[in-house]
């Protein structure tokens, strides 16, 4: 089978999954084309115009336009930028209450809501924030977004969805509900998920990188995909800008967070202990609650972490026994007037006061 027929070939099958899923036939004359290669006058012609169609774009074929996310024009309605279409969805659900780690029209946070649109039109999206603001392209500035770009504030650690006039479509916090508000300070970061093939096939690769670790080839004729050098020169490369931001908001030692994320999961986001502590920063789903953060969110659980060693270090007066009361908890260290007897504890203190300033 030739280069354009196997392309042909794909697509029809993506067309017939479609169909299938709206309750319809694809019809005999798509399906044809999936194995003639005489018909290329009008129809996809390349591996580039191919990722067109997943990544949310449109491609003639005969007399019809077939929409990436949404199959034939039409069937769903669905047309405009990828994030349009993203925005388009998410905002159905205005109203759903916020719920931590939630993922459904049940209940979202904030990435959830962005990652469940996204499944909506066709695209993959990764499940936290951190993740999030790494996809599409960067955004000079809220003066340039556009709608459905996704804006990223707070350090990471909260993203939302732009819906033009300095204002964002978001699942903001326990106790509400997902609502658009206003932008309420300089995005950490603003990113398009765009329409060209080589920008979204690129895009949903580096969310995929940054999941699974993998690495492929971009849906393009002749260009490789290459994972990102931060990715793979050091495990703390994702999170390094937001342990900084985390320190220096919080009156840390420079190196500190990075040195506690490396002790506590060795950077594994998706880490989880026998105990029940969770992800990055190890937060117990009590203290987290207590922290107001979702612990499975990294840049969240930066900030948690900050927050809650600031504290520490200010009751304590010092940083081996905040960090004696991040591991044991601050009861123990007032029980003991100092770093427990605990091995566990008093090798913890020990391995990220060594660590401090050189965490990787």
């Amino acid at each position: 089978m030739s280069g354009i027929a196997e392309v042909q070939a794909r697509i029809a099958d993506i067309e017939s999954r479609i169909a299938a899923f709206n309750g319809t036939r694809a019809s005999t004359a798509l399906q044809a084309t999936a194995t003639t290669s005489a018909t290329s006058a009008s129809s996809v012609s390349s591996a580039t115009q191919f990722a067109d169609v997943l990544a949310g774009g449109t491609v003639t074929r005969g007399t019809r336009t077939v929409n990436a996310a949404w199959g034939a024009t039409g069937a769903a309605g669905a047309s405009g930028t990828t994030g349009e279409q993203l925005l388009a969805v998410a905002k159905k659900h205005t109203g759903v209450p916020y719920v931590w780690g939630g993922t459904t029209p049940a209940g979202f946070d904030c990435s959830g809501l962005i990652q469940y649109a996204g499944k909506q039109i066709g695209i993959s999206l990764p499940r936290t924030a951190a993740q999030q603001a790494k996809v599409g392209t960067e955004v000079p500035s809220l003066a340039q977004a556009k709608p459905g770009d996704l804006v990223v504030l707070e350090g990471g650690s909260h993203i939302g969805i732009y819906v033009g006039d300095g204002k964002m479509l978001h699942a903001p916090k326990t106790g509400d509900v997902v609502k658009i508000s206003k932008v309420w300070e300089t995005p950490m970061t603003i990113r398009r998920l765009g329409t060209t093939a080589a920008t979204t096939a690129a895009a949903g690769l580096a969310a995929a990188a940054l999941v699974t670790g993998t690495t492929g080839a971009a849906a393009t004729d002749s260009t490789a995909y290459v994972r990102p050098a931060s990715l793979t020169t050091s495990k703390s490369a994702p999170y390094d800008a937001a342990f900084t931001a985390a320190e220096g908001r919080y009156g840390l030692p420079t190196g500190l967070l990075s040195a506690v994320a490396k002790q506590e999961s060795g950077y594994d986001p998706d880490a989880m202990s026998p105990a029940g502590a969770i992800g990055l920063m190890q937060f117990m789903p009590g203290t987290a609650r207590d922290v107001g953060i979702d612990p499975r969110d990294p840049m969240q659980a930066i900030d948690g972490a900050g927050k809650l060693l600031a504290s520490h270090l200010k009751t304590f007066g010092s940083l081996e026994k905040a960090l004696a009361a991040y591991n044991a908890g601050p009861g123990n260290v007032r029980k003991y007037g100092g770093i427990p007897p605990f091995n566990e504890t008093q090798n913890y203190v020990k391995k990220i006061m060594a660590n401090l300033g050189s965490a990787a």
